[in-house]
């Protein structure tokens, strides 16, 4: 049987084989993936495009290349302590192939280039945990205790397989909540950090930087605190924006500068109807000057509060950090939605990555903490055997096709095709577009003077390669 015959095959069950070295298309044609609401075809190669000469009165998406906007750093996902866990209990054969699948854009791969991790425990993780809990009533000020052996077990070596199969990987670390003794209330759940702890919790993400460098594993970036304005989750920790600046500026920003780290430190990593939150915070000259940008979610608010924010600082990035897929999910209106929210939306707005929250779950949403999240959809459900959620194909409709370094064009919406458009370090121009119609949809696409006609389905998302 021929290679192709074999990856169609495949193409059927897993819905993401194309013939490798085949991202483009092939004398002058352009290079086409569908992945429809109906499930039959999933992040799947379709026949090229051939170049269109003629006219017709189809609305046309026209791609200019002269206007650009932010760079790219990826696209990916939440990888919690609950999703390796069960990656890691994966025989051998199988985990290295997922984790190639995932982390690699050849052949059937969807080329994730971007990782959040938990800093500590997340709420999908088994339990609660911090990297220096101690028994009440004691502290430790320098951080002498400071220990990642819990991340041993399952997280880090499945970050080395990932670091192996793509070392440019980057990855943001986040913690869900400060040691309970340097907490208010002494609780996984809720509380604040204590002021007299400020310069302690500073030293804290700097033996984490050194733990994790230590095991080949560089942290490109941190967020202060997981959802700060969500202090009901377990685990959690309350911080009001004056009192991240205060942290920032007094004491973490300073000992990044004194221990000449250069990871990034992002603000807020909370809903898009608190765009306040950051921009305080870049309003106060000695708490910026440390500052990357800021991350968001989007349980509240509306994706336009990014541009507010980079408005108001355009010299400072923007991400978006996370979003679940509640469980069972619906897969045409998710696929739909995450797309043209944020794969679409939140660049369109500025952030230079997409996260979706999280990467693996069992089927009854399996780990996670008591109190945690008890229907979030992985990307991937592992039963031991693993079957592909939409958050999978939301991911792969851009990470396998907008590499790293990658910049935001201009390209016009029309006629409720939702759109966002791409050149790559390598000269390609991608476009990802999602037909919002309730019916099927034929349009042009006009890129570096060549002309497609296409059609996607309703609801459905194709990714185009010029």
């Amino acid at each position: 049987m021929r290679l192709t015959s074999i990856c169609l095959l495949i193409a059927v069950a897993l819905g993401a084989c194309a013939p490798k070295k085949e991202i483009k298309g092939t004398n002058g044609s352009v290079a086409f993936w569908l992945t429809t609401g109906d499930k039959t075809s999933l992040l799947a190669k379709q026949e090229d495009l051939p170049l269109y000469t003629g006219s017709n009165n189809a609305p046309t998406i026209e791609i200019d290349e002269t206007q650009t906007y932010q760079s790219i750093d990826g696209f990916g996902f939440t990888l919690t302590g609950g999703s390796a866990t069960l990656i890691n209990a994966l025989p051998a054969a199988e985990k290295q192939a997922l984790i190639k699948e995932l982390f690699s854009a050849e052949g059937n791969g969807i080329g994730s280039s971007y990782l959040r991790i938990s800093i500590g425990a997340s709420d999908l993780s088994t339990d609660s945990f911090t990297y220096n809990d101690l028994p009440a009533g004691e502290t430790d000020i320098n951080q002498d205790k400071f220990s990642i052996a819990e991340e041993q077990k399952d997280l880090i070596p499945v970050l080395k397989m990932i670091v192996a199969v793509n070392p440019s990987i980057k990855i943001l670390g986040s913690p869900w909540s400060a040691p309970t003794w340097m907490k208010t209330n002494n609780s996984f759940k809720g509380g604040s950090l204590k002021p007299e702890f400020y310069a302690s919790y500073a030293k804290y993400f700097i033996k984490y930087l050194a733990a994790m460098k230590a095991q080949g594993i560089n942290i490109d970036a941190i967020t202060i605190q997981n959802e700060p304005l969500h202090p009901g989750n377990v685990p959690s920790m309350y911080m009001e924006a004056a009192d991240q600046a205060v942290f920032i500026k007094k004491a973490l920003g300073p000992a990044f500068k004194s221990a000449g780290i250069k990871t990034k430190i992002i603000l807020y990593d909370h809903n898009a109807d608190k765009p306040e939150y950051p921009i305080s915070i870049l309003n106060d000259a000695d708490a910026r000057q440390y500052v990357d940008g800021s991350a968001f979610h989007l349980y509240g608010g509306d994706i336009s509060a990014l541009t507010k924010v980079h408005d108001a600082h355009p010299d400072k990035n923007l991400y978006f950090t996370e979003q679940w897929v509640g469980g069972p999910g619906n897969f045409p209106e998710d696929l739909k939605w995450h797309v043209s929210t944020l794969i679409i939306g939140a660049t369109r707005n500025w952030s230079r990555n997409v996260l979706e929250w999280n990467l693996a779950a069992d089927p009854a949403y399996n780990p996670h903490t008591d109190g945690g999240c008890t229907s979030c959809l992985g990307a991937i459900t592992i039963s031991p055997a693993i079957s592909r959620n939409v958050a999978y194909y939301v991911i792969g409709h851009a990470a396998k096709f907008v590499t790293p370094g990658s910049v935001r064009i201009a390209s016009n919406i029309t006629s409720r095709l939702e759109n966002v458009a791409f050149k790559t370090p390598q000269g390609k121009i991608i476009l990802i577009v999602t037909n919002n119609n309730a019916t099927a949809q034929n349009f042009n696409i006009k890129s570096k003077g060549k002309t497609v006609q296409t059609n996607l389905p309703e609801g459905a998302v194709g990714t185009y390669v010029f």
